[in-house]
């Protein structure tokens, strides 16, 4: 049976991915029972009712069990023993194990590579054990820490072997090594996969990263109807080997010879989806609800061309605001900021949706709003 409103929905993290889930939850009548340790947590003042606690609290986790309905996440490092405690009494989506394959870098690329998708290059590495294939490693290269990096952080590019064995040793933890590829351009895949087994992808976004960091997502991506099949069937692929219910992203490489490769996936909605919020009739958010309901997947075709663009805490002037009013000035461009109290240097804040008749325009959008918002510091 589904789970229909006014139901309580448990959310694991008050961030700005849970902020918008619940948005979108409490929009379609449900109540929203946030745990997330944060005091200010942009989540928490939306929800129903914010937890603050840690997620391993076991009266915290008690109450989500005693009152929610189902349980879902809006990231994949939650403690595995409170996924455990809660599973054993509610439906948690996605999985304890769904989770723990994106937890670490090397089960998650080890996984793909099961499934008989192509992903860079790559070998595990742990600090002080042998490291001979260094020395055969094809480079350029990038090391990466297993577990815990994100938006570039955890990472060193490697020239040599020489350079990867001092990073190893400076990062000190068990690290992936890949080759750097010859990119043409990223793409990623958003989709929502329901407890019936049906996966449902929205349209593929084109992505250009600054800094490791999401900075621009374009849609339509300028990438053949082959090319999108074949990263629409990959994703779902993934989805159907983790017995994935929820929404999950996967992020690829293009090669410039033309090769799709599998780069990493997110159990969770992504920032490369935030279009969906103003050019789909069903934004991810939504989507999420719908698929840890058991409802069906409401419509995901792109209804518009769309440039969204990432709003960094660089952006802030100190003690001040950016310059909104010139930015809501603009007529196609929807801004989403995230509540969060701090700007600081490389953290999201928000996002800002650009409407277009074309993707060139969408994008000229863009360099509309660069211009509003020059970098303070």
């Amino acid at each position: 049976m589904p789970v229909l409103p006014p139901a309580t929905l448990g959310m694991l993290g008050g961030g700005q991915l849970g902020r918008m889930f619940t948005s979108a939850a409490r929009e379609m009548g449900y109540q929203v029972l946030v745990l997330d340790p944060d005091p200010d947590s942009p989540a928490g003042s939306l929800a129903s009712e914010h937890l603050c606690a840690a997620y391993t609290d076991a009266a915290a986790l008690q109450r989500l069990a005693d009152e929610c309905a189902v349980i879902t996440t809006e990231f994949e490092n939650i403690p595995a023993e409170a996924l455990a405690q809660l599973s054993r009494q509610r439906p948690v989506h996605p999985s304890a194990e769904a989770l723990a394959v994106a937890q670490n870098r090397i089960r998650e690329k080890s996984f793909i590579r099961s499934l008989g998708l192509p992903t860079s290059p790559f070998i595990a590495l742990e600090p002080g054990k042998g490291d001979a294939a260094l020395d055969d490693f094809r480079y350029p290269a990038i090391l990466k820490t297993a577990t815990l990096g994100y938006d570039g952080k955890g990472q060193a590019v490697c020239a040599n072997a020489d350079e990867a064995r001092a990073a190893l040793a400076q990062l000190g933890v068990a690290c992936v090594l890949e080759r750097r590829i010859d990119l043409a351009l990223e793409i990623s895949v958003v989709l929502g996969r329901g407890q019936d087994g049906r996966a449902h992808c929205f349209p593929v976004a084109e992505n250009r990263h600054a800094g490791g960091i999401l900075d621009v997502s374009i849609l339509p991506a300028a990438i053949s109807d082959d090319l999108a099949k074949q990263a629409r069937d990959a994703a779902m692929r993934i989805a159907e080997g983790l017995d994935y219910v929820g929404v999950l992203a996967v992020e690829f490489f293009v090669s410039t010879d033309g090769e799709l490769l599998v780069n990493e996936i997110a159990p969770r909605p992504h920032n490369s989806g935030h279009f969906t919020q103003d050019a789909c009739q069903c934004s991810q958010f939504e989507l999420q609800v719908r698929t840890i309901c058991g409802l069906p997947p409401g419509n995901l075709e792109l209804q518009s061309p769309v440039a969204m663009l990432n709003l960094l805490g660089d952006l802030w002037p100190p003690g001040g605001e950016p310059d909104w009013a010139s930015v809501l000035e603009i007529e196609q461009a929807s801004l989403h900021l995230y509540g969060k109290k701090t700007a600081r240097s490389g953290r999201k804040m928000g996002h800002v949706n650009c409407l277009a008749e074309n993707r060139e325009a969408a994008e000229r959008c863009i360099e509309r709003l660069r211009a509003l918002l020059p970098k303070q510091r």
